[in-house]
């Protein structure tokens, strides 16, 4: 008896997955959600929520600047947690496919933003890199992230060759090196990652590794030498320079350069195994930047070695799951942009880690979902949004 069954054949099949992969549409062909990106992404917020506070509140509330409000941080963070977790929910149910019409034009008003931050922006710390907006402050750097990211996955999928010969590479190292720059006018420490993000989309995507190794050598040994140059040579040390001679002994210096440094170890080694528990860190009265580039130190402290080591596995599991959707991602577009995510949630996990354990000199990068910084925070779980939506049209391989 014949089977009139309904059921697409294999061919049929590929064909049906082609077409829901580039289907235009907001909202149509969309799947299940990776709920184990989801659920870590919810935890690492909640607990960051949780960190600001713990991190700040005899800060604010002994100070007549923020009116002697405990509670002042906890907030502001807490709100713009909860536009974080809307903009995630928004951007995992709307196809991502859709990107590609506004990652050049995200791509250039990112580029203007960072040069009227660097013109008229809000200066801290010796670098402009904040906008006022209705009594917001916004941080265009970090749009700058997610404009790359898109950006280069749109070129580099669009043209699969591009990458194959030496004026289609530097051609798209050319789009990584103007928005380094760019954000370059104010803020070093979010230039290294915008680098770190656009050079390895082009090493993910390139089937050359020699080029990759040339180009990348030389940016790192001008880094490296430039650094040198201030430490060292230069008349006058500048604040890169001492940061760096800091790093090499910040003992030395310790009521100057290396002062963070110092009280960041302290903190991480009176933690010891177990920590000294929630809202018991003694060094976060002496600790500049205590409820942002250095929160991870008032983790150590207060969490000890277990918790901390928890907060790392948690950001382990998130990587591992989004490199497996960049790998099962329906198409290059898809894959590209997965990668880019998760090259921007590592690096920044991994530097920051890095800077309060004094592996490398000192570099102001916050922690990503944990950090203070409402601008970040958004644009984080934003990004986090398109890499469920882009888990919501692959079919993971368990």
């Amino acid at each position: 008896m014949r089977n009139n069954s309904s059921a697409l054949r294999p061919r049929e099949i590929v064909k049906s997955r082609e077409n829901r992969a580039v289907d235009p549409s907001p909202l149509r062909g969309m799947g299940t959600m990776d709920h184990t990106i989801f659920l870590v992404v919810i935890i690492l917020t909640l607990f960051g929520v949780m960190m600001v506070f713990s991190a700040s509140y005899v800060i604010t509330g002994r100070s007549a600047q923020f009116n002697f409000d405990s509670f002042y941080y906890l907030r502001r963070h807490g709100v713009m947690a909860v536009i974080g977790f809307l903009v995630l929910m928004i951007s995992s149910n709307f196809n991502y496919h859709l990107l590609k019409k506004f990652a050049l034009p995200m791509y250039l008003a990112s580029l203007v933003l960072l040069i009227l931050a660097w013109a008229v922006g809000h200066e801290s710390h010796g670098a402009a890199r904040w906008i006022d907006i209705f009594g917001f402050r916004f941080q265009p750097s970090e749009v700058s992230k997610a404009a790359l990211i898109f950006v280069m996955a749109k070129i580099v999928s669009g043209n699969r060759r591009i990458l194959d010969k030496w004026p289609g590479f530097l051609f798209c190292c050319g789009i990584v090196g103007v928005m380094s720059v760019f954000v370059l006018l104010g803020n070093l420490s979010t230039a290294i990652i915008i680098a770190i993000i656009g050079g390895g989309m082009i090493f993910v995507a390139s089937p050359h590794m020699l080029r990759f190794i040339v180009v990348g050598a030389a940016g790192v040994s001008g880094m490296l030498g430039y650094l040198y140059y201030q430490a060292y040579l230069a008349e006058g040390m500048g604040f890169r320079g001492g940061r760096f001679r800091a790093w090499i002994d910040p003992f030395s210096d310790m009521q100057g350069f290396g002062f963070q440094i110092v009280q960041s170890l302290y903190a991480i080694a009176s933690g010891g195994l177990f920590g000294l528990g929630i809202g018991q860190s003694r060094q976060k009265t002496f600790l500049p930047e205590v409820h942002n580039d250095v929160i991870f130190s008032v983790i150590a402290e207060e969490l000890g070695f277990v918790g901390s080591g928890i907060i790392l596995l948690l950001f382990g599991i998130l990587i591992w799951r989004g490199l497996k959707i960049a790998m099962n991602a329906p198409d290059n577009f898809g894959a590209l942009v997965a990668a880019g995510i998760v090259l921007m949630i590592a690096s920044q996990v991994i530097i920051n880690v890095a800077v309060v354990t004094n592996s490398i000199p000192n570099t102001g990068i916050p922690m990503p979902f944990i950090s203070y910084g409402g601008t970040a925070l958004v644009i984080c779980m934003g990004l986090m949004g398109v890499l469920l939506n882009i888990s919501r049209q692959t079919k993971l391989k368990e």
